[in-house]
């Protein structure tokens, strides 16, 4: 196993300051590229939210000598495909092309870090902030159960806190977008000595570098990236909101701090979530939905960001049954957990899931290249897919047990989403 995940890649950094990672692999007939900024939400400040998603946006609206929308347009046309996302702790920005057709990708991104600014206006600007308030109306707040995400981190965090607020940003600070801050903001982040780029698949290694060095290697690194540094905080007591919404179903969500990324607690967070709710026969979905039928779905999940990680559990109670009655069954189940631990078959199970679907993943380029920048922006080694994979095979009952009384005793945010 640990050979089938070893990666032959090359390693340089500009003199500018941009990392580039070469993953050279002709079993592919593509090439993908894989930019990460290392901005996101958390660069943010309160009265300044949803910056970082704007720029997701701003990114294809065209650069100096892209025009307009073009970006799109110009990959397509050779068969390619892209997109972009942003979250708390990044930005990425990713293209799969035909084999031939890298250099058109190096010269795109480069184009938009290095000369975006010339090409930024106030009308594109209203357009897209436009765009991102429609899109926050649509996929929050006039979405079923839309808000319950942010309701959730702006209780689990401080309000100066960087993870607070939702990636997408405030309604009221994005109608407040004014020009010179989204420059300053593309300034200080969107810069070679903040971003890493990993090329993969099917390309000539020397000449991947020649381009790169052609198109990247002038841009001018910007000034000092301001660094993140933030205490880890802990709730002094439970928390429960109640929120009316045009739902039918009510639904519960429980939130606790657990750890972040990487964290020597952090795979058996995700085993043990796969434990209670991966699958059928798991501990909560097997007594809650099928047995009791009480819930109509539920689901767990470890949520591991570079500052801080946050355990959740989501439960959507059958018609007729009260959340309280829903979340003492699962606080019961919790408890036999932490307690008593789970059997060596569940964790096999889960562990099975995870590498299975682990493997699946390094079948297609662009997953590949967008781990390899993962790890190379989180861990610093692009080859980290053994120790990544062996973080999760090496899980065990004594490790499930630790992390379930470590986090799941601590105070915890309840969020009830009840119909209106």
């Amino acid at each position: 196993m640990s050979e089938l995940l070893n990666i032959d890649y090359t390693k340089f950094t500009l003199s500018n300051g941009l990392e580039v990672t070469l993953y050279k692999n002709d079993s592919f007939p593509t090439v993908a590229v894989n930019l990460w900024y290392k901005v996101g939400s958390a660069n943010e400040i309160p009265t300044k939210t949803g910056f970082a998603h704007l720029f997701e946006h701003m990114m294809f609206q065209g650069s100096e000598n892209v025009p307009k929308e073009k970006h799109f347009s110009y990959i397509q046309e050779v068969g390619g495909t892209l997109n972009g996302s942003t979250s708390m702790d990044r930005t990425n920005y990713y293209e799969t092309l035909p084999a031939d057709s890298l250099e058109l990708a190096l010269w795109l991104e480069s184009d938009r870090m290095g000369f975006l600014l010339e090409a930024l206006t106030q009308e594109k600007l209203d357009n897209q902030k436009d765009v991102v308030m429609n899109e926050r109306r649509q996929n929050y707040d006039n979405q079923p159960y839309g808000l319950a995400w942010e309701l959730l981190f702006s209780n689990l965090f401080p309000e100066e806190h960087p993870y607070h607020w939702p990636t997408i940003g405030w309604m009221k600070d994005i109608e407040m977008f004014e020009l010179d801050d989204v420059r300053k903001f593309f300034i200080t982040y969107y810069s070679p000595n903040n971003a890493s780029l990993v090329i993969g698949g099917n390309f000539d290694k020397e000449n991947a570098k020649l381009l790169v060095e052609k198109y990247f290697g002038n841009i001018k690194r910007n000034i000092q990236i301001p660094e993140i540094n933030f205490p880890k905080v802990e709730l002094k007591q439970n928390k429960k909101i109640i929120h009316q919404d045009n739902v039918q179903l009510s639904r519960i969500y429980l939130g606790w701090h657990s750890c972040e990324g990487y964290h020597e607690d952090d795979a058996s967070l995700d085993i043990l979530a796969d434990v209670l709710s991966g699958s059928k026969n798991s501990r909560l979905y097997k007594e809650l939905v099928y047995e009791k039928q009480i819930a109509q779905s539920i689901s767990c999940f470890q949520y591991s960001a570079k500052l801080d990680g946050s355990f959740f559990i989501i439960a959507t109670a059958k018609p007729g049954v009260e959340l309280e009655a829903l979340k003492s069954e699962i606080i019961n189940l919790l408890n036999d957990v932490i307690e008593e631990g789970v059997k060596e078959n569940e964790i096999q199970r889960a562990k099975n899931s995870y590498e299975s679907s682990f493997i699946y993943s390094l079948q297609n380029l662009s997953s590949i290249t967008n781990h390899i920048n993962d790890y190379n922006c989180n861990l610093g080694e692009p080859d980290s897919f053994n120790f990544d994979l062996e973080r999760y095979t090496g899980v065990t009952k004594t490790s499930i047990k630790h992390v379930a009384k470590k986090y799941l005793t601590k105070n915890y945010v309840e969020l009830n989403i009840i119909p209106k």
